[in-house]
């Protein structure tokens, strides 16, 4: 099957290693995949994939337009079966693209959003994946009467085993985009509120709050305590070298991060979201979402027990290739509904 992957960037986060992985595993299944966004540090990881630039990430209807132009002239040439959106701007390239070309389209919906306009897109697509059910529930309460199947992020098998932090140090560990969803503010603050003990916070990730959180860190007099390494292609490798990992989302689909930790058995410090829930078999220990002094006393709780009294269960979290072929049985399905309105 040849299918044609929309996204914003190739850069850092979870929708990124999310197609990143899913392209990969198609392409070694034989499928044929193209992959369409503006470039990124990523992109040098996909293997025997098409790679396309174009303005995907610009939210601006000419420019979107202009893409979609573009993206149908290479489905109709390319004998594309599915274009399969990521994200909002790609969602109405794909709708666009898809009306052009006659190729049907998906998406997966891997966040929340506003309820207004920009979900537009969404109700014309052939179904919805959706990465967690938390994310089923609120699309399916949007647009009533649509498919919404649940498919998790697949992750890969892991180079490494958790090992925990050598020394006399509690190593604490930070993954993830520098937004302020993300909630490494919060978590920056809780660690001031901690009470002396031998800790050290390493955070790995870029974004448009990085310059904001390190001065916050000087702000508190916690710079000798929390570093900041930039963008890491192998955080698997901190996480089994971190005494406990820390996941504080203000909100968040499912998280890939999380889910690597969780099927690495690394400690783990999670905030209170649906998605979280999924995962957890002890929902008392997950902590309140931007509740700074909630974080500081799990943080605190961790430093004198050494356990974190939460509980998740791995089994859930599929691997890439089990994702891929959840994602190929609905491509097929798109594929043989299409040829049936065709006749």
């Amino acid at each position: 099957m040849n299918v044609l992957h929309i996204l914003p960037e190739m850069d850092e986060g979870g929708v990124e290693r999310h197609v990143l992985w899913l392209a990969n595993e198609l392409s070694a299944m034989g499928h044929t995949v193209t992959v369409v966004s503006a470039g990124g540090k990523l992109e040098a990881q996909l293997k025997g994939v098409k790679i396309v630039h174009l303005p995907v990430h610009r939210k601006n209807p000419l420019t979107a337009l202009y893409s979609a132009f573009r993206i149908a002239r290479i489905a109709k040439r390319e004998k594309t079966a599915i274009l399969h959106a990521h994200s909002r701007v790609p969602a109405w390239i794909a709708w666009w693209a898809s009306l052009l070309s006659g190729v049907p389209w998906i998406a997966t919906c891997h966040a929340f959003y506003s309820r207004n306009a920009g979900l537009i897109p969404y109700k014309r697509a052939r179904l919805l994946v959706c990465v967690s059910e938390s994310l089923q529930l609120f699309y399916s309460g949007i647009f009533p009467g649509r498919e919404c199947p649940v498919i998790y992020n697949g992750l890969p098998p892991s180079p490494y085993t958790w090992k925990g932090s050598e020394g006399g140090t509690t190593k604490f560990l930070f993954v993830g985009r520098l937004t302020r969803k993300k909630g490494l503010l919060v978590l920056i603050e809780a660690f001031s509120r901690v009470a002396a003990g031998t800790w050290s916070l390493d955070v790995l990730g870029d974004g448009p709050l990085s310059a904001e959180a390190q001065v916050l860190t000087v702000s508190l007099g916690l710079q000798d305590r929390i570093f900041f390494h930039g963008f890491c292609d192998t955080p698997e490798k901190w996480m089994a070298q971190c005494s406990c990992f820390l996941f504080p989302s203000l909100e968040e689909g499912m998280g890939l991060t999380l889910m690597r930790a969780i099927s690495m058995g690394v400690p783990t410090i999670a905030s209170d979201l649906p998605a979280v829930r999924e995962l957890s078999t002890s929902t008392r220990a997950l902590v309140k979402p931007g509740d700074v002094n909630a974080w500081a006393q799990a943080i605190g709780a961790f430093l004198k027990n050494g356990a974190t009294g939460a509980g998740f269960d791995g089994s859930k979290i599929p691997s890439k290739a089990e994702m891929a072929h959840s994602v190929v049985l609905l491509y097929d399905i798109v594929s043989q509904r299409t040829a049936g309105s065709v006749r």
